[in-house]
């Protein structure tokens, strides 16, 4: 196949998208839409709670307002021109923007695996040595470690996307994907991509892997620490501390490690799309739900701010 070193770099891509059936597009353009719109405003209704609520103000909340930044950031790079693509014929992305996409959809996932191990363990502190849990978890602690989060996802995500955009790309200019994705892009490149397969394997080991390990030996010690507690009352309140995060665990690595941790086999291209999906839609608008249902302290604060509300309409009412 020829490539075109001289001009790929001025030119646009164009993404193939879901379904090229104009009923089914705006079918999806309505049904995502809702779904983004619900993820943005319950990321953002727990961050503005947690900074009204100063019974919020801990470390493990201090990460979650972080969890539902990059939940927004990661949903609002690829949704918005995902819904525009659904309302035009030609779903052109350009250069620039697709590279673009890449970089912070990439930086923000590997934040958030960061971020979750963090939480975990904030977790671990909370359950294993809760009377240490305020001189260990100091503020300049969990401002390192939510930095080291950030640093090390676009680190990550600037190697990967500039190793991507190097490859010489064929004329071949279509995307079968929703989005500018990693595994997408390689599949366009007119060499053998072996090297960077290696190369996205072991991002996957030490930007995913490693977090999962460390999520996973935070969780050993914090089952050991509750099953040794004598009452049942008292594990069922350990067991609660760790739940809300425990879900978003589970939820958030094991689409990911199934996806990424073995790019040499045969890709099924449907299936990365749904991926892409759960991730760009579903996880956000998820992450606010598990922590407002799960977690007593969020729906505490809730009532307390609904309280609040009230109070203060009925008093307007009245005057």
């Amino acid at each position: 196949m020829e490539t075109d070193n001289q001009t790929w770099v001025s030119s646009s891509f164009i993404l193939l998208g879901l379904s090229s059936d104009w009923g089914t597009q705006i079918f999806l353009f309505i049904l995502f839409l809702s779904i983004y719109l619900l993820a943005v405003l319950g990321n953002i209704l727990i961050i503005i709670l947690i900074r009204l609520d100063t019974r919020l103000h801990t470390p493990m909340y201090f990460f979650l307002t972080n969890l539902n930044l990059v939940d927004v950031s990661y949903a609002t790079s690829i949704v918005p021109q995902m819904l525009a693509h659904f309302l035009e014929e030609q779903k052109t992305i350009p250069y620039v923007s697709c590279a673009a996409q890449l970089f912070f959809s990439l930086g923000l996932g590997g934040i958030e695996f960061v971020l979750l191990a963090t939480m975990a363990y904030d977790r671990y502190v909370a359950v294993c040595n809760p009377l240490r849990y305020s001189a260990i978890m100091h503020v300049g602690l969990c401002a390192r470690l939510v930095t080291a989060s950030w640093v090390s996802g676009s680190l990550n995500s600037l190697m990967q996307t500039a190793i991507t955009f190097q490859l010489p790309m064929c004329t071949n200019r279509v995307i079968d994907h929703i989005s500018c994705e990693l595994l997408a892009l390689v599949r366009l490149a007119c060499v053998d991509t072996s090297s960077n397969e290696v190369a996205i394997m072991a991002s996957s080991i030490v930007l995913l892997m490693t977090p999962f390990l460390l999520v996973l030996l935070s969780y050993v010690k914090i089952i050991s620490t509750i099953l040794k507690i004598q009452s049942t009352e008292g594990r069922k309140k350990a067991f609660q501390t760790c739940a809300s995060h425990l879900t978003v665990v589970i939820l958030c690595y094991g689409m990911t490690i199934f996806t990424y941790i073995q790019p040499h086999s045969s890709p099924n291209i449907l299936q990365e799309k749904m991926i892409s999906l759960f991730y760009a839609l579903l996880i956000p608008m998820l992450n606010p739900l598990i922590y407002s249902v799960r977690n007593k302290e969020v729906k505490g604060a809730w009532q307390k701010l609904l309280g609040q509300f009230y109070e203060l309409k009925s008093k307007l009412t009245s005057s």
